[in-house]
């Protein structure tokens, strides 16, 4: 995702100090909506050539997990329960501190929930931030998409 995607997200998503790489946002403080009820997240069903290649994020800091996108860059930490999440915003670090559901994923390959603390994390060229519950799965979604 490029930097005008991800900081058009911010601001569509209210988010007041998201730090995107060579981005900035100013202006007052705002007032975030209330939450709502989050859906669980889809398996990705994509096809081969819009998922890309993928990519294992050794660095998880480098990853927003309330938006579930690789930032390129450190994170804001919070830790819940013992694990260790990250969020690129005031209103990303509240939601992992307060919102069970943004600290889990679906596994694409096993459908099983995960803790995204303790998840592998792949990424593509494309974008797309995925959540495995180990390594297996990992290495067999990517065969996967390589096979497509």
């Amino acid at each position: 995702m490029d930097k005008r995607t991800v900081l058009a997200v911010c601001i569509v998503g209210s988010f007041v100090a998201c730090q995107v790489p060579g981005t900035s946002i100013s202006g007052p403080p705002h007032k975030a909506p209330p939450l709502a009820a989050p859906s669980p997240q889809p398996v990705v069903s994509k096809g081969a050539a819009e998922i890309g290649s993928l990519t294992l994020v050794t660095d998880r800091s480098l990853v927003c997990m309330v938006n579930n996108q690789f930032m390129g860059r450190p994170q804001i930490p919070v830790t819940v329960d013992g694990q260790l999440y990250y969020g690129c915003c005031e209103m990303c670090k509240g939601r992992l501190a307060n919102d069970p559901t943004a600290r889990t994923a679906t596994d694409p390959v096993s459908g099983r929930a995960i803790d995204k603390a303790v998840a592998v994390i792949g990424r593509t060229d494309t974008g797309v931030t995925l959540y495995f519950e180990n390594q297996e799965n990992f290495a067999a979604y990517g065969n996967q998409v390589r096979v497509q």
